[in-house]
């Protein structure tokens, strides 16, 4: 693992957002940067649909979470 030097306002929304997220400013970073990647390589897909990908892949079926209410 290396670092990555970011501005400290950056830094600051990272650490805002970690505590929203509930994950640490690492974790958070790594899911923006990636988030970011697939952004890149997939231009026609928006957010909720590389999420929905990603979850799909992951095995995550959303009608059992509706369906646990």
């Amino acid at each position: 693992m290396g670092l990555v030097n970011i501005d400290d306002a950056l830094h600051e929304q990272l650490r805002r957002a970690s505590k929203v997220s509930f994950r640490s400013i690492n974790a958070q970073a790594a899911f923006w940067i990636r988030i970011g990647m697939l952004g890149e390589l997939n231009p026609e897909m928006t957010f909720q649909q590389l999420a929905a990908r990603d979850l799909s892949e992951a095995g995550v079926d959303p009608a059992q979470i509706v369906d646990a209410r």
